[in-house]
């Protein structure tokens, strides 16, 4: 049974002595190489700021879908030989209007009028819809429309909207079978697809949407690629923000509980943010394009940076306590600490290290990334920690006095932790083979996933464009077609006969 000591008790020496040999190779002395001069330190640190600020201001958000399926791989490069020559359906939105009266003749005439309006959209190449039909063509004559200028009324109407649903050119294709569901492609100039433009333009497109169709009752939704890379571009920008800010203010939160000074707050929480800034400016300077993969990697980093740093502060802070100096507490702490957090980093190192040997071009990126971003934090959690300990700490023999009688918020959690450490201890058995079952069931859930690949489904959740999506595959053709690519043989043109007979087949 583990001995439990007095409340107050700090089990640190005065004079300590420090390990005799370190698990991580010497390296977290790296950590006492910024703290021999604490002043230049911080000047050498600000101007990494300011680097790294510009360096995020060269990073590019990458939004684009066909990105989270790159490898080298034959079917990936016939996929990009193929956009490459018929590049339609990267820059297509499509419009998806839906309602029990969309073939009503007023609703009718208000969605010819809003496709009328689509093609007046800034960025606008060319469109098509169900007015784009034409009729059968008569001996020695051009095809007609097959939606007059005037629509009939009545009787007539009826026997139209028959001849609508039955025409083989929209049918199954643009409009659904039942005539409650219209397609509309809109195809965008590839320069707004690539620019900020999109923003504008998809705008324009859903005031069209509320001021032509608002009052018909029908229900209109957007989708297509450069609606989904859209979405990705708000939601990485919009996550990027939440994970920082939910970061820094629950870092702050829980140092600021525990320790109870503004010092030591500085201490722990400062230092992961600014790695996390350190690494992001560094990912800029090297090209990195952010995407949903490297959003999850901030937090991670963050996370695994602060606990570190709260480590570090736990253990300068108890050597404080102990009468030790501010310079000989953070000195010893990063002595004593700093392995284990070398090995922390060291071991998330290792799994980015491991994602290099995946197919994915940007499962790799993202290894990459996460490793050098893990060596910064690792470089800057060590350093900084005690840079700022021995900058801001003031007073320390009054601190040690203060909480050496009073320290509730330590207490709790050492009581915390001595309450799990006595039940693990006491019967060791029975926890690992909970542990053992526990990561046995995890790990036939993870064997039993289904792999999915539809780009639907690299699209932020509850958005617009998955709900399109999921109508086209419902009523129509479906969002995500098959392509096949018909190479000619030389000599042969689009209209010889054997190349007509290929297609045909």
């Amino acid at each position: 049974m583990l001995e439990k000591h007095s409340e107050s008790e700090v089990h640190v020496d005065k004079v300590e002595q420090g390990p005799a040999s370190s698990i991580a190779f010497g390296l977290e002395r790296l950590g006492l190489i910024a703290v021999r001069a604490p002043i230049v330190s911080c000047i050498v640190l600000l101007a990494l700021i300011v680097g790294a600020v510009f360096g995020i201001h060269r990073i590019k958000i990458d939004d684009s879908l066909s990105q989270l399926f790159r490898s080298d791989t034959r079917e990936f490069r016939q996929y990009e030989e193929v956009t490459k020559k018929f590049p339609a359906e990267e820059f297509d939105v499509l419009v998806v209007v839906e309602g029990k009266t969309l073939l009503a003749r007023n609703n009718l005439e208000k969605l010819r009028d809003f496709v009328t309006d689509l093609q007046l959209v800034d960025g606008t190449r060319g469109l098509v819809s169900l007015f784009s039909a034409r009729q059968a063509p008569a001996p020695g004559k051009l095809p007609a429309a097959l939606f007059p200028a005037d629509l009939p009324e009545g009787a007539a109407y009826d026997k139209f909207i028959e001849t609508v649903k039955n025409n083989e050119i929209i049918r199954g294709k643009l409009l659904s079978e039942d005539g409650t569901l219209a397609l509309i492609v809109l195809s965008l100039d590839p320069e707004v697809v690539a620019s900020n433009k999109l923003t504008k333009t998809v705008g324009d497109i859903r005031a069209l949407m509320k001021e032509d169709l608002g009052d018909t009752g029908l229900n209109v939704q957007l989708s297509g690629v450069p609606v989904m890379q859209l979405e990705i571009r708000n939601a990485v920008e919009r996550d990027g923000l939440t994970y920082n800010i939910l970061g820094i203010l629950a870092g702050c939160i829980i140092a600021i509980i525990f320790f109870r000074k503004i010092s030591f707050m500085i201490a722990a929480a400062f230092p992961p943010m600014i790695a996390i800034l350190l690494a992001l400016g560094a990912l800029g300077w090297a090209n990195f394009n952010l995407n949903m993969f490297l959003n999850v990697m901030t937090p991670l980093i963050m996370v695994i940076s602060f606990s570190d740093s709260m480590q570090l502060t736990f253990a300068a802070r108890d050597r404080l306590i102990a009468g030790q100096d501010k310079f000989t507490a953070f000195k010893n702490a990063v002595l004593v600490v700093g392995p284990a957090c070398v090995l922390t980093h060291g071991t998330a190192g290792i799994s980015f290290i491991a994602l290099q040997f995946s197919d994915s071009d940007l499962i790799r990126k993202f290894g990459e990334a996460g490793l050098a971003a893990t060596i910064i934090a690792l470089v800057a959690v060590l350093s900084l920690v005690p840079v700022f300990g021995v900058l801001f700490v003031r007073n320390e023999k009054v601190f040690a006095v203060k909480f050496q009688g009073a320290d509730a918020g330590v207490q709790a959690l050492r009581n915390f932790c001595y309450w799990i450490a006595v039940r693990m201890v006491g019967r060791p058995g029975l926890f690992s083979l909970i542990a053992v079952l526990f990561v046995g069931g995890l790990g036939v859930i993870y064997a039993n996933l289904e792999p999915r690949y539809r780009l639907a489904d690299q699209v932020p959740d509850k958005r617009q464009a998955v709900a399109a999506s999921d109508r086209l595959d419902a009523k129509l053709t479906g969002a995500n077609p098959v392509n096949v690519l018909i190479q000619f043989p030389k000599g042969e043109s689009l209209y010889s006969p054997e190349t007509l007979q290929t297609i045909a087949d």
